[in-house]
């Protein structure tokens, strides 16, 4: 009987080492990732106990649920794009400025970035409520208008705050791609400053771009706890419709639920698979310009 050599059972156990410490995260991932899509994909098609796909009939017809899609992409997509604007620049004037500041505000916008939730919408109700310490200001001088906080334009507002520091932390390493020579030798040639960010700067964060505004959407259409809190459930987001639907004790109907988080998702990814297709060709225009 031949053995195999000791140094080729070495070499076995090291391949199966990175596999053994890996195996706990794909254990996490199983059980609180893809078992939980799986019974939500599969409850989705359940209606009075048959396989069918009445609850996808019933949310595609109902004027209510699509109100409430319209709501959170409405919120969603604008939130993202200003709160994505202010970032850029924020990110942008970052690197123009002392290190010791520059350290102390991405500190300030990681602390900032997990303030959400109750917290978050209590603290704009003392700031801009109705009897608000800013809101009975602006009053006073005739500056505010037709503002609300509990309506579609306040809830914008939350959504942009809340927006801002995860698009700054998630765009600050992008920035690192660019060179300051680059600027120096754009202006050697004559070219403005609207005209390096226009033709340098922006093609070269176009993927960081287009990846942080993905993420920034999928984080507005999933907030809850901030708007639950600020309108008591009253203004029309899929999020508070679902969640209704999971824990009203007269309108308890999961697999309802289940079938709006699937179109949900489908949404999502949807989204997702554009945002990939514009970054796939921006990378292939880089090359192709690279090339040349």
């Amino acid at each position: 009987m031949i053995s195999r050599p000791a140094t080729a059972q070495k070499s076995g156990l090291q391949h199966l080492k990175p596999a053994l410490w890996l195996a706990p995260l794909v254990l996490f991932f199983a059980l609180f990732q893809l078992a939980p899509m799986g019974w939500v994909l599969i409850n989705s098609f359940i209606y009075d106990g048959e396989f069918a796909l009445d609850n996808y009939l019933e949310v595609l017809d109902s004027a209510f649920m699509m109100q409430g899609f319209s709501n959170s992409l409405w919120l969603a997509v604008w939130s993202s794009i200003i709160g994505l604007a202010i970032a850029t620049l924020l990110v942008a004037s970052l690197r123009r400025i002392d290190s010791k500041i520059r350290d102390g505000v991405i500190a300030f916008t990681n602390m900032s970035s997990n303030f959400a939730g109750v917290p978050l919408a209590f603290a704009f109700i003392i700031i801009l409520g109705t009897n608000g310490a800013i809101t009975l200001l602006l009053k006073q001088y005739g500056l505010l208008g037709d503002f609300d906080l509990y309506g579609k334009w306040g809830l914008l507002t939350i959504y942009i705050y809340f927006q801002i520091p995860l698009a700054v932390l998630l765009l600050y390493p992008a920035f690192d791609a660019l060179s300051d020579d680059w600027q120096a030798a754009a202006a050697l040639l004559g070219a403005s400053n609207r005209q390096y960010w226009g033709k340098v700067a922006l093609p070269v964060l176009s993927p960081a771009l287009l990846g942080t505004f993905i993420i920034l959407i999928a984080n507005a259409i999933g907030a809850y706890a901030s708007v639950y809190a600020l309108t008591a459930g009253n203004y029309n987001v899929i999020t508070v419709r679902i969640a209704s639907l999971v824990s009203g004790d007269m309108f308890l109907e999961p697999n309802l639920a289940a079938a709006i988080s699937v179109v949900l998702m489908a949404i999502l990814a949807f989204i997702t698979a554009i945002n990939q297709w514009l970054i796939s060709k921006s990378y292939a225009g880089k090359k192709a310009h690279a090339k040349q």
